[in-house]
């Protein structure tokens, strides 16, 4: 066992068992609740949701459109409960189709974003722990989670079941719209099944490539997060826990912003970047520019996290292999892991505590105060 052992190591190393458990609890789920005419008359989906909830919304988008044909967006709870034009609520029965998900369902934004939203006649589906929180008492429909306890920690089981359940959902829009066959909807389905066993056969190598990598990295100043398409989601993730396991600050932004912006940044040698990009993402070849010249020309600490390692071979940088999926959208469901056990490993290094204890200047937060105890404005 790792001398730096912490409780989000402890998390990502449970996460295949995790997933054959949540499969086989939420794709049952994930079938039955919403009806045909209620699948059949979405125009339009809206994903939202805060913190990792919505990290989980930006890596289900591109797939939600793939497979759905239904156009789709993801819509910050605070866009939608109080900017979002009120015109594209309700403008046709039960649309658009909102998906909250929000895993203790007591995030006031959300739960006012779906007030609001049904008010003005939309369909809200909230995806929570707990159908007696906020959201499930907003929401029109609730798709429950049973995620079974674990020790606390910034979330990683929590994240993955997020993007389990909407992956789960998506798959079974299309496959009632009749976007593909039932027996194409059962590979995809089983596309995901498959990512526990292989995420289980890759996560010794990288609990130890993540270790040795934060041991080097732990007193760096800043950390930088890259990606394209729905890979962007897991770099997004990846600031998220730098946040809350280190308290170090980190940016996240995609590789073409990258090459605009984030190469200005000083202090080279002590910026961490790290990289999440696979192989069939179709902006490779830029993410693959902007690696070189993170890398290769100033020299920044750098990794990448990738199913085809080949591909950023040569190029001095720290390479994380994920799970080979047979469908893109599956890589969702591992392309997080190393940046969650970066983070933790970290943490531990440093002896800093997650989420500062909520103590002192951070008091105002603890027990989720900050995200919970918020007015909830109707118009």
């Amino acid at each position: 066992m790792s001398k730096f052992d912490n409780a989000m190591r402890r998390q990502a190393l449970s996460l295949p068992a995790l997933l054959a458990d949540q499969y086989h609890d939420l794709e049952p789920k994930a079938r039955s609740i919403l009806s045909f005419q209620e699948i059949f008359s979405t125009q339009r989906i809206i994903l939202t949701g805060c913190g990792d909830s919505r990290a989980a919304s930006m890596a289900v988008k591109l797939a939600f459109e793939k497979l759905t044909g239904i156009p789709t967006e993801v819509v910050t709870a605070l866009d939608l409960s109080r900017y979002y034009d009120s015109k594209q609520l309700g403008f046709a029965p039960r649309n658009p189709l909102v998906i909250a998900v929000s895993s203790s369902g007591g995030v006031a934004r959300v739960g006012e974003a779906i007030q609001r939203a049904v008010g003005a006649g939309a369909f809200a589906l909230g995806i929570t722990g707990r159908r007696d929180s906020l959201l499930g008492c907003s929401a029109s429909r609730v798709l429950d989670l049973e995620i079974p306890s674990f020790e606390n920690a910034p979330g990683v089981r929590s994240y993955l079941v997020s993007v389990l359940s909407l992956l789960l959902l998506a798959i079974r829009l299309g496959e009632v719209r009749g976007r593909y066959t039932m027996d194409q909807a059962n590979a995809y389905r089983r596309d995901l099944l498959r990512q526990g066993e292989a995420l289980d056969s890759l996560l010794p190598s990288m609990d130890r490539q993540a270790e040795a990598l934060a041991e080097r990295w732990k007193d760096f100043d800043a950390f930088d997060f890259a990606g394209a398409g729905k890979d962007l989601a897991a770099a997004w993730y990846g600031h998220a826990k730098v946040f809350e396991a280190t308290g170090k600050r980190a940016m996240c932004v995609n590789a073409e912003e990258w090459l605009h912006l984030n190469f200005f940044m000083r202090n080279v040698d002590t910026t961490g970047t790290s990289v999440v990009c696979t192989g069939r993402n179709r902006g490779i070849c830029r993410v693959r520019e902007m690696v070189h010249h993170a890398a290769a020309d100033m020299r920044r600490p750098t990794a990448v996290v990738t199913d085809e390692p080949e591909l950023f071979q040569g190029e001095g940088v720290e390479i994380f292999e994920i799970p080979k999926t047979e469908y893109d959208f599956s890589s969702a469901l591992t392309n997080f892991v190393p940046l969650a056990l970066l983070a933790g490993f970290v943490s531990a290094m440093i002896g800093e505590t997650y989420g500062r204890g909520c103590k002192d200047r951070w008091a105002f937060a603890d027990h989720g105060a900050g995200i919970t105890q918020s007015a909830i404005i109707l118009d």
